[in-house]
This record gives structure tokens, sequence and C-alpha cells, in this order.
């Protein structure tokens, strides 16, 4: 008995609690008020003036486009950037005006580039090459993934697709830290030919 008289005041005391801590409703106090607000929807919704949209209209977002072209000394300030960019200036294969995008994910891509490293320290160069494509998925252009790609497509003997990412290499970092691995390993294939 004492239990439930505990639980049935504490009850009491919590609803007390919450009710003094809701702010009053201004509209309870001047009834005037909520006759203006729905007097003031009912006319917005019959507005003869309030413009209207059919289907033949088109969107107002044409008035609203945000200019991308390029600044007019651009060229000038960003020489060779052209070559950078020019396979997104080509239209898709499929003939649509749609540009694939992949997602953004260095971290990603970077665990993909270590579990590649396991992969290539025991040889499973099919295994590394797949973990090096997907780190190019998520962040593309990725210098070490490029030289790996290269290197695991040279262990497999795929040459002309060593030959493509070691020479992509040498395109995003000409001066990187494994320039001189990818020049050797580009007249090496050379040779091989």
């Amino acid at each position: 008995m004492n239990r439930f008289a505990l639980l049935v005041s504490t009850l009491l005391l919590a609803g007390t609690f919450s009710l003094a801590q809701q702010p009053p409703d201004p509209s309870a106090s001047n009834p005037d008020s909520e006759n203006k607000k729905s007097a003031s929807q009912s006319s917005a919704r019959k507005d003869p003036a309030a413009p209207t949209r059919s289907d033949d209209q088109e969107s107002s977002s044409r008035d609203t486009r945000i200019d991308t072209a390029p600044p007019k000394d651009d060229a000038k300030n960003h020489p060779n950037s052209q070559d950078v960019v020019s396979d997104l200036d080509a239209p898709p294969a499929d003939g649509s005006d749609v540009q694939e995008f992949h997602p953004w994910n260095p971290l990603k891509a970077n665990k993909d580039i270590q579990i590649g490293d396991f992969y290539f320290k025991r040889r499973n160069y099919k295994g590394a090459l797949e973990r090096y494509k997907d780190a190019l998925y998520y962040k593309q252009n990725d210098a070490v993934a490029t030289f790996r790609v290269g290197e695991c497509a040279e262990k497999l003997g795929n040459k002309d697709e060593a030959r493509k990412y070691f020479e992509q290499y040498l395109k995003i970092l000409p001066e990187g830290p494994l320039a001189k691995e990818a020049h050797s390993s580009l007249a090496k294939l050379e040779k091989a030919k």
C-alpha cells in the first residue's frame, strides 16, 4: 500500500512539474487572433492574383542558373588543364548527356591500398590488382594505387595495361617518389616488346 501511494504521489508531482514547464498558449488568451489566422489562410487560398502554374509553363529554375563557364584567362593561368578534363567534355558512349560520377571516399581508397599491399606481399597479384582498382574507383588518379596497378599488371603479364598505368602515374606525379621505378619499368616493358 505504501509503495502504491508513493508511486501515485511521484506521478502527480512529475505531472505538475511538466505542466509548469510548458509555455502558455498565446492564442488561448486572445480569441480574435485565431479568427484572424483562419481568415488569412482562407483568403490566401482564394487569392485570384496569386500565380498559378500550368503544365505548359517552363520552370522558374531557368532564371536562376549558375554560370559554370571558366574565367576568360583560365587557359593562360592553368596551362595543360584541358588535357586533364578532356574526357569530361566527350559525350558518353551511350549517347546520353549524363556523366558518371564515382563516390569520393579517400578513407576507403586508403584501406583498399593497404589490403592490396597485403595481397601483393603474399604474391596474390590478382587480389592486389582488384583492391588497387577499387581504390581508384573511390579516389580517382591516386598516384600510389595507379603505380601499384601497373606493378600488378606487369607481374600478371599484361604488359599493355602495365604500360598504361605507369604512364598515367608519370602524368599524375612526374617527379614523384616512384617516378624512377615507373621509368625503369617502362624501359623494361619496351625491351620486352
